[in-house]
């Protein structure tokens, strides 16, 4: 959810809540407004009935309320001396309405002509039901035009005000570490977007150069074992012909070689990921997928003969994209090759090249893998000392590199999918 429609969706929650209790404050504080000023005023028409009476006793006989507002009851002295003031809420027939209406009675004791009588005053109510519809109404209408502002408030006002924000946010989506592209900010004069501004900043620049030193690091001791572990070897093997040595000795050398052939094999490996990373492979070429298929199960022929596996291309179809030859070379075989290695000796490799994808199918162990680790560097998934944990890694750098998609799946075998933009 976006962050504007966020605060709004809890300005509305809240504004509902707000008016809610204020319509229900309000309504009994204006109830209690119309009481008074209704008890007011039949406390006023009191008064000029007792001034009327005065002057013309003959409405002390009025006592019918279909003909009257008001109406006179003799009463006796202790009655009279007994009755106190009251108001009393209550329905009525009225004729022009044809309808019983809520009416507010004043019942008062008085002395007029010489004799008491009970008065009682009649005046119409609000209609409690039309007043809270009408209010609901008003009240709905207040609602839906303060969320109304706060839409178009948010839409021009914040907007504009989060605008450095969600310019940070683009430029971040965007950037990658290996590529060396420096990070704009917008200019704010808002003091927290400006201290964000300048950690993050910070924060990317201090990463860009961790990044570049871990690359030199890495490029710069490839580079320079490179001869170290050829002089070792050829030296081993010099010594190892013209020195007699028992079988013991020899396993022990053999071992020994075994494992510089494979910190040989590790470092040119890492050597590979570091040009990859840093741009080094810049000519790009249309390659023929279909060919470069071929060319590659040719080359792995004998080595799967070895393990009784067959290579089986179950589909081809044309297919060509624009990369660098060399490092497709490289994807394909470290596919074929990580098939062939993690496979179960005698099973079939399947291989299918369809329009925009390529899929590498082995037996190996009857579970899948782990997702998050086969990609990972030096996550070895099989037994095989000799791996180096790369081949995988070095293949997804270039699919990365790109823009093409390397997946894993297991259904019925281990499959790894190449699949190419459209």
């Amino acid at each position: 959810m976006r962050l504007l429609n966020y605060t709004t969706q809890y300005f509305a929650l809240l504004l509902l809540g707000v008016i809610t209790i204020w319509a229900v404050a309000f309504y009994y504080a204006m109830l209690d407004e119309i009481y008074d000023s209704l008890d007011d005023g039949l406390e006023n028409q009191k008064i000029l009935l007792l001034k009327r009476a005065q002057e013309d006793p003959s409405i002390l006989a009025h006592n019918d309320f279909d003909k009257h507002v008001y109406s006179f009851t003799p009463i006796t002295a202790p009655s009279f001396e007994q009755q106190q003031e009251r108001y009393q809420d209550t329905l009525m027939y009225m004729l022009n309405e044809e309808d019983y209406e809520p009416v507010r009675i004043y019942e008062s004791a008085i002395q007029a002509n010489g004799g008491y009588y009970k008065l009682k005053i009649i005046t119409s109510m609000v209609e409690e039901d039309d007043l809270i519809e009408d209010l609901v109404s008003y009240l709905i209408g207040l609602y839906a035009f303060l969320v109304l502002c706060i839409l178009i408030l948010n839409n021009l006002l914040l907007k504009r005000i989060w605008k450095p924000f969600h310019y940070l946010i683009d430029q971040l989506k965007d950037f990658k570490l290996d590529r060396k592209t420096s990070l704009t900010t917008a200019p704010t004069k808002i003091e927290e977007f400006t201290l964000l501004n300048t950690t993050v900043t910070a924060l990317i620049a201090s990463a860009q150069r961790s990044y570049e030193e871990q690359k030199q690091f890495i490029e710069n001791a490839s580079h320079e074992l490179q001869t170290p572990l050829a002089i070792v070897i050829n030296k081993l093997e010099l010594f190892i012909e013209q020195q007699p040595l028992s079988d013991e000795q020899l396993v022990q050398m053999a071992s020994v070689l075994d494992n510089l052939g494979r910190l040989t094999r590790l470092n040119k490996s890492l050597l590979l990921l570091s040009k990859i990373e840093n741009e080094q492979f810049q000519e790009e070429a249309e390659v023929d997928f279909k060919q470069l298929l071929h060319q590659s199960l040719s080359d792995f022929e004998a080595i799967a003969a070895h393990k009784n596996s067959a290579l089986i291309l179950l589909e081809e179809t044309e297919m060509s994209y624009r990369m660098n030859r060399d490092l497709a070379v490289i994807l394909v075989n470290n596919l074929i090759k990580n098939a062939l290695v993690h496979g179960t000796p005698g099973a079939p490799i399947h291989l299918r090249l369809k329009q925009h994808a390529l899929s590498i199918t082995n037996q190996g162990t009857p579970t899948p893998l782990k997702v998050e680790d086969i990609f990972a560097r030096f996550k070895k998934s099989g037994t095989n000392e000799k791996s180096t944990g790369l081949g995988l890694p070095i293949a997804q750098a270039i699919a990365v590199k790109y823009q093409l998609q390397l997946t894993y799946s297991y259904t019925e075998g281990h499959r790894f999918t190449l699949t190419f933009p459209i």
